[in-house]
């Protein structure tokens, strides 16, 4: 048994509806504000997934910076120690040990300010969540349809 087959026009589907939906005009109110509050659902939970990355991204960073500072500095006060008390001798026997103790006291502090400094310029490379700022500026453009397109 044969089926025949009517042509429809093109655009069409067999229903006479178009192949993307009603339009905007077909829709009642309740449908499109429907419409408007799932896009928004959806971009919100994309924005706080982005916020999520780049936070984990951030904290990893952080984490390892600090990390490599505190290895570096079990490492380096152990070293430091035994060349301290070395200096603190050799000093002592010119200049005496209390004007010895002085100097290498004060030699470590100017160290302390000095890796205090770098640690401080260290931290302020760490970035905060600039992709995800920059899009949540982008949603009241976007919710007035003057969205730029990238």
């Amino acid at each position: 048994m044969s089926t025949a087959h009517t042509p429809t026009p093109t655009g069409t589907t067999p229903t006479g509806t178009t192949p993307t939906g009603p339009t905007a005009g077909d829709r009642s109110l309740g449908e499109l504000i429907s419409e408007v509050t799932e896009d928004l659902s959806t971009l919100m939970r994309q924005e706080v997934e982005l916020a999520k990355a780049e936070l984990a991204q951030s904290a990893r960073r952080a984490g390892k910076a600090a990390g490599l500072f505190s290895g570096s500095a079990v490492a380096g006060h152990f070293a430091l120690m035994f060349l301290s008390v070395a200096l603190w001798w050799a000093l002592g026997s010119a200049i005496g040990l209390g004007w010895s103790g002085l100097v290498v006291g004060i030699l470590w502090a100017i160290a302390a300010a000095v890796l205090a400094a770098a640690g401080r310029s260290s931290l302020k490379s760490v970035r905060g969540l600039p992709r995800t700022t920059a899009t949540v500026k982008k949603i009241p453009d976007a919710l007035k349809g003057n969205e730029s397109q990238p």
